[in-house]
């Protein structure tokens, strides 16, 4: 199962991309994430749906110093080459 996540709130300049890339990589994930210029947080993921879904839910609580006040999570049916541990971009 794939899917693609945006992550509204306070959520960059907080440690959101390393929580992010450590709870995916604690739970078995490929994938990725990155800031963008509208101040989200964007990424894909991809595993069993199982840890997607207590990925999901880490994601809506994020970390100590941030605020999520949105998760957008779009479930896809593409499976493909995701890289194989979680990775941050820049």
């Amino acid at each position: 199962m794939r899917v693609a996540f945006r992550v509204h709130g306070d959520v960059q300049g907080v440690g959101f991309r390393r929580f992010a890339a450590r709870e995916a990589q604690a739970l078995g994930l490929a994938g990725w994430v990155r800031n963008d210029l509208d101040g989200t947080v964007h990424g894909e993921a991809e595993g069993s749906e199982a840890p997607l879904m207590a990925f999901r839910a880490r994601l809506a609580q994020g970390p100590a110093f941030g605020h999520v006040s949105r998760l957008d999570w779009e479930v896809s049916d593409v499976r493909s080459s995701l890289p194989l541990s979680f990775e941050i971009h820049r």
